[in-house]
């Protein structure tokens, strides 16, 4: 049945932008089709991965028509067109769940994988991995190169070993000189940075570098006395034990395991057997080449969570232009509400909760775009230990007797550069989930002091070696194992009960911690407890804080103008245009509306009398709201030019143009307004 309430079908169409522009802002290609084959959704990233025209992105459209599209221009290969349509028309009526890499002729490399959704169709995502099989292949091309070298050099090392050992008859007469090749064979072996070997067919040591001793323990004078499978220990060695029999059948053979050093530590080792033959193919014994790689290993893991966290702040900071233009509506009509005579009786009861609620809402994205270090902060020189110290008298009443509570800070001054009312609300964030952690029956520590971070740490944490103060909120309670900690800092993440936590905790210490300069170092161990560590770089010194009058404490009430004044509004949300028309009115102006920038630019060419201009600065159709003010600003009669928006007020757009952060009220309007000079 089809709708006749337009309003309905206003928020249908709204809702179906706000999907494609959210489906828009990822970064992998998309599509669904219907058991049809025809495209039901997509996204702009699809058109550009595969070099579509935009005119294909079509509700309806049969996915053959691409198929047929990528034939014709060559991206099967040259052959029957028909033949290669027809073909892969019969694979995707199979609607089977598929996990492929393709390599375009251009040279892009896409992972596609495919998944059939039961009752909806068959949904597709494309991702650009060429960036990461290049890297893969460099470090394949590196690491063969190096060990290869090392090899060369270990054959040609060993060969001349064998050459002195058998010129030890000749010991009497040239004993001194041999003694000498052997040492200095010796030192250069034990200054490569890998372990270097070689065993025979029967698996006896007959060389090892120093290299052994330093990592195992074993003596490197007594080669045929050392057991892999003593120093490895037995769980190891069965690990690699079938590619030691590989390479014992002629094979050269790559592994990488953990092992135990002597020092109590493990080291992720990549190891390379390369095997030794006669003339007639038998293998006579291994040449053994091994790496630390734990440190390549966790680099890689970083870049991993770095550009995670990267994308999921471009999520965060698109969704919050849709949801601050939601709140702009409803608090803006909740103002209006509470203003009404008939209604006071209702204040308290319902209307000032429901404010209440939408303003935590706009609290909740404000946070979200802390987290994707795109929201603004007040930054000042802060004393540490003392806004740490207050957080004492703001929780303890609030903490059950059962839960101990155990302030541990230093004495030496640190100052940095934040907000503190983000420091504050952090702290709280860690101290309430350490509560929870123990089921407010455990311990919890607030540490603070000043480390140097050397380089190795600060590269762990994507930092710059220098002094940090360190603040620390530990506890005993339940822990987390490594998955948990690897989405910790995940917006909605949570592992508490629904109802319990909105998963925004951690993003928002994440988010402070990095716009601050700084980052959050987690260690935690189920059934242990939890150590988050704030890295907040120091200031070399504090400076002076001069006296200023406090003239903010008190909203200046909106006065309307002496006479009434025509602005123009410019927004394409048809109910935020509603609700800032409304201030706008009440605010003593005449409003002319425009959905667009097109609409907004022709009304500028005909209006004379215009004395403001307000635009949101994102709007589609081409025209987006700077060009707006660009233009009004260059008309001598309009007097007042501002920008409103829902993404990020990090910064202004055009330099000397105010910029109004949605949700906003009349009364912050207004400020804004009354701060421009006519």
């Amino acid at each position: 049945m089809t709708s006749t309430d337009p309003c309905s079908d206003g928020v249908d169409a709204r809702r179906k932008d706000s999907l494609q522009a959210g489906l828009d802002l990822i970064d992998q290609g998309f599509t669904l089709i219907d058991e049809n084959l025809r495209l039901v959704a997509w996204n702009q990233a699809f058109l550009n991965l595969l070099g579509f025209p935009p005119d294909m992105g079509q509700v309806g459209l049969p996915f053959e028509n691409f198929m047929r599209y990528n034939a014709e221009r060559g991206e099967y290969g040259d052959g029957d067109i028909e033949g290669y349509v027809r073909e892969r028309v019969e694979a995707a009526k199979a609607f089977k769940t598929h996990d492929i890499e393709r390599t375009r002729p251009n040279g892009t490399v896409l992972h596609i994988r495919g998944v059939p959704v039961p009752g909806h169709g068959f949904v597709t995502l494309y991702s650009d991995i060429t960036q990461q099989r290049h890297s893969e292949n460099l470090i394949r091309e590196q690491n063969a190169l190096l060990e290869s070298r090392v090899a060369e050099r270990t054959r040609e090392l060993m060969s001349t070993n064998d050459q002195l050992r058998e010129a030890l008859s000749l010991k009497r007469q040239f004993g001194e000189s041999l003694e000498r090749s052997e040492a200095q064979m010796r030192l250069i072996t034990d200054s490569i940075p890998a372990l270097v070997a070689y065993f025979d067919a029967t698996l006896v040591y007959r060389y090892i570098n120093r290299g052994y001793h330093d990592w195992f323990g074993v003596d490197p004078n007594r080669p045929e006395q050392v057991s892999a499978r003593e120093f490895l220990g037995i769980e190891t060695y069965t690990r690699i034990k079938p590619f030691i029999k590989q390479a014992l059948r002629g094979e050269r053979v790559t592994f990488e395991y953990e092992a135990a050093t002597l020092a109590g530590g493990r080291k992720l080792l990549r190891t390379t057997l390369i095997p030794e033959l006669k003339e007639a193919g038998q293998v006579i014994g291994c040449f053994e080449l091994t790496f630390d790689i734990t440190q390549e290993r966790k680099s890689h893991e970083m870049l991993v969570q770095a550009q995670k966290m990267e994308a999921l702040g471009q999520l965060t900071s698109g969704l919050s232009h849709d949801f601050n233009n939601i709140l702009t509506v409803v608090l803006g009509n909740l103002a209006a509400l509470a203003n009404q005579p008939d209604v006071k009786h209702h204040l308290d009861e319902f209307i000032s909760p429901a404010i209440e609620a939408a303003r935590r809402g706009s609290d909740l994205i404000k946070g979200l775009l802390a987290f994707s270090r795109q929201q603004p902060i007040e930054s000042s020189e802060v004393d540490i230990d003392a806004c740490v110290h207050k957080m004492d008298k703001l929780v303890r009443h609030t903490l059950p007797a059962t839960l101990s509570l155990t302030f541990d800070l230093q004495a030496t001054p640190a100052h940095c550069a934040l907000d503190p009312h983000q420091l504050q609300n952090a702290l709280l964030n860690l101290i309430l989930n350490a509560k929870d952690a123990t089921e407010s029956r455990g311990h919890i520590i607030i540490r603070s002091e000043i480390q140097t971070l050397d380089s190795l740490h600060a590269q762990r944490l994507n930092l710059q070696p220098g002094p940090f103060t360190c603040v620390a909120v530990s506890d005993d309670g339940c822990g987390m194992d490594a998955l948990t900690q690897s989405r910790v800092f995940e917006p909605f993440f949570t592992t508490k009960r629904v109802g319990q936590g909105s998963g925004l905790g951690m993003a928002m210490v994440y988010g402070f911690a990095r716009q601050s300069g700084g980052n959050v170092e987690v260690s935690s161990e189920p059934g242990i407890g939890t150590t988050v560590r704030l890295w907040l770089p120091l200031i070399p010194s504090p400076s002076p804080v001069g006296l200023t009058p406090d003239t903010a404490d008190a909203a200046v009430p909106p006065t309307e103008e002496s006479q009434p004044s025509l602005a123009l509004l410019v927004e394409d949300d048809v109910s935020v245009r509603k609700m800032v028309r409304r201030h706008l009115l009440e605010l003593g102006y005449s409003v002319i509306e425009a959905e667009n920038g097109q609409e907004a630019l022709d009304i500028l060419a005909k209006t004379c009398d215009l004395k403001l201009v307000l635009s949101d600065l994102v709007m589609p159709g081409g025209i987006d709201g700077q060009q707006v003010i660009r233009r009004a600003s260059e008309l001598e009669h309009i007097a007042k030019v501002v920008l409103m928006s829902g993404y990020s007020a990090s910064a202004h757009p055009i330099k000397g143009v105010p910029l109004i952060q949605k949700p906003f009220t009349k009364e912050q309007l207004h400020e804004v307004l009354h701060s421009i000079r006519d």
